[in-house]
């Protein structure tokens, strides 16, 4: 684990605008510069932005083609046609094909079924043998979510067999749109619509909310569907900005006073249902559960006709608590399956890393290990990041060929890595930050080869040391109550908004510093600036026991951190959630 982390200061608005801001909203000059560093830059910004409201969600019909998405479903429910609802086996595309699904059965359209790709035998998207299944049951539309952008040649496939596609999807196009009935996608290069970072489920919200906007039906026939929404914005790590900003904080509300069955029954399996839950509590336990679902191979005699996804749809489409429950409790025991293969397969990943040392010296890291489960080889090499600190690959065995998932740090462009072995890969695809790839076995020497020298030419050594982005420096006097509030309003934090991170300097402990955790990793302290100890502020550092001795010591330290709300016994104070710790050394 690297103990040295960079702490960078973002950079500071002018003090000027700041301090106009700061007296026009009655908030500390800090925080009107941590509105300034998120774009918000006027009053009439800022209020829109403390106070997120529906009717400030774009008009749905500024996506290019909804006009005739919405005519095309307008014409199934009146003709009574089959509609086969058909999403990706992630969260994002479950959570979509659930609103959707949920949205038509609420308007009285009830020939409806659903589609999830099984992720072992098809893959990510629209499949032939999803199409071929389709035309066998009679569909004659299917409405694709989180997914089709590229799919052209399956959808005309679809055509042929009598059958019209609607689009809904959210990644980037390739260089031709595919010839459905519709294609609704913000990042169509012709279209205007003004908020370009929907997740997929976003996009289906939209396509709901233009239905009701044509028929007359009021916005209340949509709202209960805002928990999928924040489901998906959460675990797609879309940024929490603009349209999904105000989608996430009503979905939040949604969540916390009236979820749907289905993630009711996931809240309690959390032991999430006397919490408020937030943005963090769908990343890391909400969604990873659902998630799981469509991560695990499924039992082919199971009650599931399709795929491990589509147990999650069920959950989310659940009418009675007894159903809900009952799928709960079997994604959950699929959750506890994906935590033990996920956790054996690092510690392996682990193991043999530890016993290269040729390897642990290269910028990059590439495993290949054929008997690893496909679906839990993006979370390792996420897990082997959080250690290494550098560009990963981790690759598996799957239908007779080498998959694999890479993730990237900070400011290095992974996708560009990937594409530049596009001529060994049967295919690839992803972002920045995260891809995909397919190979021939007899390429993998040669892909790791390449990926390694690309890695090694083009990565700046400084991305390779962690860095932590500080929004502003602090005193510990600043942290009033007034200041907590404000900050709170801040949420729900994502991408594009995410938690401040402070730093104050030169603090030491009140005196009581200690170890706590089943293995004492954990740092408690009660900190004080200067010698005022009746301004000490509670504080948690996870994993850094390092600086016991420093502090308890009476020796002084810089922290940078998160001011969070600790709940205890009905009580709510102040605390410090310490992200890192630099000791203060003595001068002479």
């Amino acid at each position: 684990m690297h103990a040295e982390k960079r702490w960078v200061l973002k950079e500071q608005a002018d003090p000027a605008l700041a301090e106009h801001l700061a007296a026009e909203m009655r908030i500390a000059p800090v925080l009107a510069n941590l509105l300034i560093q998120r774009g918000v830059k006027t009053y009439e910004e800022a209020c829109q932005f403390f106070n997120p409201k529906l009717e400030d969600l774009h008009d749905p019909f500024l996506m290019k083609d909804m006009d005739r998405a919405v005519a095309r479903i307008e014409e199934a429910v009146q003709k009574k046609q089959k509609v086969m609802i058909y999403g990706d086996y992630d969260v994002d595309g479950t959570t979509a094909v659930a609103l959707m699904y949920s949205f038509l059965e609420s308007i009285g359209h009830s020939d409806l079924s659903f589609y999830i790709p099984d992720r072992y035998t098809e893959g990510y998207g629209i499949s032939i043998k999803g199409v071929d299944f389709a035309a066998e049951t009679g569909v004659e539309l299917i409405i694709a979510l989180d997914c089709g952008i590229k799919a052209n040649e399956k959808i005309d496939y679809a055509k042929s067999k009598g059958i019209d596609f609607i689009v809904c999807d959210h990644h980037l196009p390739g260089d031709e749109i595919p010839g459905a009935v519709a294609v609704l996608d913000s990042k169509r290069p012709d279209c205007d619509y003004p908020f370009k970072e929907l997740s997929g489920c976003g996009v289906g919200f939209k396509l709901a909310q233009a239905y009701c906007a044509k028929n007359a039906l009021p916005f209340s026939q949509v709202e209960p569907l805002l928990d999928l929404v924040v489901v998906s914005i959460a675990s797609d790590i879309v940024p929490l900005v603009g349209e999904n900003r105000i989608l996430a904080h009503y979905g939040l509300k949604r969540i916390n006073s009236t979820p749907n069955k289905g993630l009711k029954s996931i809240i309690k399996i959390c032991g999430l249902e006397k919490h408020q839950i937030t943005i963090d509590d769908l990343v890391f336990k909400i969604g990873p559960r659902i998630n799981a679902a469509g991560r695990m191979a499924v039992d082919q005699n199971e009650d599931s006709p399709h795929s491990g996804g589509h147990m999650a749809v069920r959950l989310m489409v659940a009418h009675t608590d007894e159903r809900a429950t009952m799928y709960g409790d079997v994604i959950d025991t699929r959750n506890d399956t994906r935590k033990n293969i996920d956790r054996s397969i690092t510690l392996e990943a682990h193991e043999f890393i530890e016993s290269n040392p040729a390897l642990k010296e290269l910028k990059s890291t590439v495993i290949y290990n054929p008997k690893w489960m496909k679906g839990v080889v993006g979370i390792v090499a996420s897990r082997l990041i959080e250690t290494y600190y550098k560009p990963t690959v981790v690759l598996t065995m799957s239908n007779g060929f080498v998959t694999g998932s890479a993730r990237s740090v900070p400011g290095f462009d992974l996708y560009q890595a990937v594409e530049s072995c596009a001529d060994i890969l049967e295919n690839f695809g992803g972002h920045t930050y995260a891809a995909g790839m397919t190979m021939k076995q007899e390429n993998v020497e040669e892909f790791t080869a390449r990926f390694h020298a690309y890695v090694e030419e083009h990565i700046d050594p400084e991305m390779l040391i962690p860095q932590i982005d500080i929004d502003a420096e602090l005193l510990f006097s600043d942290i009033t109550p007034d200041f907590r509030y404000t900050l709170s309003r801040f949420q729900p934090f994502g991408p594009g908004n995410t938690a401040p991170i402070f730093v104050t300097k030169r603090v030491s402990d009140r005196g009581d510093t200690r170890l706590v955790g089943v293995d004492r990793e954990h740092l408690k302290m009660d900190l004080i600036q200067g010698q005022k100890p009746n301004t000490s502020i509670s504080a948690i550092a996870f994993q850094q026991p390092a600086y016991y001795d420093h502090i308890r010591r009476g020796g002084e330290i810089d922290v940078c951190y998160q001011v969070v709300e600790n709940h205890y016994r009905g009580a709510v104070t102040p605390q410090l959630r310490v992200r890192d710790i630099k000791p203060v050394l003595k001068t002479l």
